[in-house]
């Protein structure tokens, strides 16, 4: 049997680099400030979706919810072996938060069709929310398993997997379709040479449309019109909050009731401090201290 997996993944700004000043006045984060990286998270999602391909010849679906630079992110994942490739991008998803979001996705995975699994990554390490993947689920009326480091097996109406809970694992079995949120237990794979040069000429309609305003592009021609890149498989998939039917009083700023008030940068410095002595009578000294100033008892 052939399985169907969407796997979503975000292109989300360097964490290290946040400070107030990457802030936007509204409370979003000006992504145009910083440099922008493939999820982590997502990366092991997709990892283990490439892993049942290869087990299970499945099909792997790979989509993402961003500006048109967030095509840049989808080429990597087809890089590493992902079949098919969508941007949901639009004016009217911008400021959404997990709520917003989840829901956009979820008409994004309704608009791909029958699939047996979705993969996403535990959480973006922009929000660190980890709300987005169940939110999906919930919206869908999926079944769900949070935290999954292997699918160890998949048949055609169920999926067995571990998950990670505190101090070990746990096996549990689900009927599919059902969706995974995924954590760092796998080492996703590099990209593919030969991918490399195959896909890196798959582009979404917008960047089609920007590069046919120059007559060469990379010292190629004219850029190729979208039924010859479809005729390729070099068409990345790219569709509007119209195109998934989205209420547009559930997506961007309008879906959205989580705001960021504000973000600050702290740093931690050293204060004074007391050596103590690696002797009993040390110990017993520090435990009298910490009574004599009520830190204690």
């Amino acid at each position: 049997m052939s399985y169907t997996i969407i796997v979503f993944v975000k292109q989300v700004p360097d964490t290290q680099n946040i400070t107030g000043q990457a802030m936007k006045p509204d409370g979003t984060v000006n992504r145009q400030a910083l440099p922008a990286i493939f999820n982590p998270e997502d990366l092991n999602a997709l990892e283990l979706a490439l892993q049942l391909k290869d087990r299970y010849q499945a099909k792997v679906t790979v989509a993402t919810m961003g500006p048109p630079a967030a095509a840049e992110v989808l080429r990597n994942a087809l890089f590493r072996g992902a079949d098919d490739a969508v941007l949901l991008t639009d004016r009217a998803f911008a400021g959404a938060d997990t709520l917003a979001t989840s829901y956009a996705l979820s008409k994004c995975a309704a608009k791909i069709g029958k699939f047996d699994l979705i993969l996403c990554g535990r959480q973006a390490i922009d929000g660190d929310t980890a709300q987005v993947g169940p939110q999906i689920a919930e919206k869908l009326k999926l079944p769900q398993i949070s935290y999954v480091e292997e699918v160890l097996e998949l048949t055609e109406k169920s999926v067995k997997a571990r998950r990670a809970i505190e101090g070990g694992y746990e096996i549990l079995e689900s009927p599919i379709p059902a969706l995974f949120t995924v954590v760092d237990a796998n080492e996703p794979r590099p990209e593919n040479a030969i991918r490399i040069m195959k896909y890196k000429k798959a582009k979404t309609k917008s960047e089609l449309a920007a590069s046919k305003a120059s007559t060469y592009v990379g010292g190629e021609s004219v850029a190729e019109d979208l039924e010859t890149k479809a005729a390729k498989g070099l068409l990345i998939q790219e569709w509007s909050a119209a195109d998934v039917e989205a209420d547009p009083m559930r997506i961007g700023f309008a879906g959205s009731p989580t705001k960021v008030k504000q973000i600050q940068s702290v740093v931690l410095t050293a204060g004074d401090y007391k050596a103590v002595d690696a002797t009993e009578a040390g110990v017993s000294n520090l435990i009298h201290e910490l009574i004599e100033d009520h830190t204690l008892g």
